[in-house]
């Protein structure tokens, strides 16, 4: 007996079933590719993040290769930077255990593979390294790896390193996605890389400033002071035998002066500033100084100022570093009776006069190369903004340095 023939309608909802099970698979396909997406997005963004907020060099090559790594699931990552000559300068690794770094030994050489992609500065994909015929080999020791994903690191379309991938954790190689993700956290990395590596040249150019900043200011202060002393005891030589009161006087005071410049020194040493007792006010600094000159080398100093001159403790110590550099010149050289230190507030702009009455000098030859004083001098005024100009004649020199002001104090005007 023949069964009776199934209508075509009731075989439909099991073909309906069939399509709906397939595009539910699809769109669950499309749901974890949109979640992996994103996920690698948000891993991207905070990778280039963490590299931005970092300034030393080597905490932020090892950020860069501790991010690449799980931005898309390889179980290894290295950033070689290559030297001059395109050998491997710096191979930093992540995924690798002490003992596989210790095994590896020396860092590759940048040849095979690595080296195609230092050289050429391009991507390089690889499904199956030993079986590339660009490869050289795993040196002894070094951990066996599959698939390979190789991207240049690049500044300002100059290649500086090659970011290097290997073996997704998932047993797949590398495909475009990977591929486009890396190069983009590549661009990232060189500007994380520039950015360490323009704050460690500052970092240098700073140091050297300092050096050169206490260099100038021992030169200023300490060694002018100890230079007054000197000159004060080649005086008091003469006067031991016609008026041993009075040298005995100056040896007190000699040794007085000596030790508070050591004291300046220690300062220094210290990371402190001899001159913090006077750099709040230009006046009381002046008047410091001018006392200090006086004793020291006998000359006379008139003080002119108004005592509400308006500037910070900087343009302040500045100034009266300069002003000692001005004195000590005057000491060392002029043969002078008298000196005139006048400070003047001209509205928009800071006038400091040194004038003394001496046998004046050759400003063309006293300012060539070699001559430190005038040198230190210029360069404070530079470094203020200033400008400063030296006139010198058979009555004497003047000395005058002027700076910008901010805003006017409403300061007595002085004549000069």
């Amino acid at each position: 007996m023949e069964r009776p023939a199934v209508p075509s309608s009731a075989a439909e909802p099991v073909q309906d079933t069939e399509g709906f099970a397939a595009a539910i698979k699809e769109a669950e396909a499309w749901t974890a590719a949109a979640h992996e997406a994103r996920r690698r997005l948000e891993a991207l963004d905070k990778a280039t993040v963490a590299i931005s907020q970092e300034l030393g060099l080597e905490r932020v090559l090892q950020i860069i290769v501790d991010s690449v790594r799980p931005l898309v699931g390889a179980r290894y990552a290295a950033l070689g930077i290559p030297d001059d000559h395109g050998s491997m300068e710096r191979f930093i690794t992540s995924g690798m255990s002490d003992l596989e770094r210790a095994q590896m030994g020396s860092p590759p050489q940048g040849r095979g593979l690595l080296g195609i992609s230092l050289r050429e500065s391009t991507t390089v994909r690889v499904d199956d390294i030993q079986t590339d015929p660009r490869s050289a080999g795993f040196p002894l020791g070094h951990p066996m790896m599959r698939t390979l994903l190789s991207v240049p690191v690049k500044v300002e379309g100059r290649a500086i390193g090659n970011l290097y991938l290997t073996d997704r954790i998932d047993g797949r190689p590398f495909d475009d996605d990977d591929e486009r993700l890396v190069e983009s956290f590549a661009r990232h990395a060189g500007l994380g890389i520039h950015n360490a590596r323009m704050h460690e040249e500052l970092r240098q150019l700073a140091v050297l400033q300092e050096r050169e900043r206490i260099a100038q200011d021992l030169h200023d202060g300490s060694i002018q002071s100890l230079y007054a002393v000197s000159l004060a005891l080649e005086d008091t030589a003469e006067l031991l035998e016609s008026e041993p009161r009075q040298a005995v006087d100056r040896i007190d005071h000699a040794i007085e002066s000596i030790h508070g410049t050591i004291q300046e020194i220690r300062e220094f040493i210290m990371g402190l500033d001899p001159d913090a007792r006077t750099a709040v006010d230009l006046l009381a600094g002046l008047t410091a100084l001018a006392d200090e000159f006086e004793r020291s080398t006998l000359i006379e100093v008139e003080l002119a100022s108004d005592p509400d001159v308006p500037l910070d403790p900087d343009e302040t110590l500045q100034l009266i570093q300069l002003t000692r550099e001005a004195m000590s010149n005057v000491a060392r050289h002029a043969d002078a009776s008298k000196v005139l230190v006048n400070v003047e507030d001209r509205r928009e702009r800071l006038r400091l006069s040194i004038i003394d009455d001496g046998r004046g000098f050759d400003t063309d030859t006293e300012q060539r190369p070699g001559h430190h004083g005038l040198t230190n001098m210029h360069a404070r005024a530079e470094s203020l903004g200033g400008s400063l100009a030296i006139e010198s004649d058979d009555d004497g020199t003047r000395v005058v340095f002027e700076m910008p002001r901010a805003e006017s104090g409403g300061v007595k005007e002085f004549s000069t």
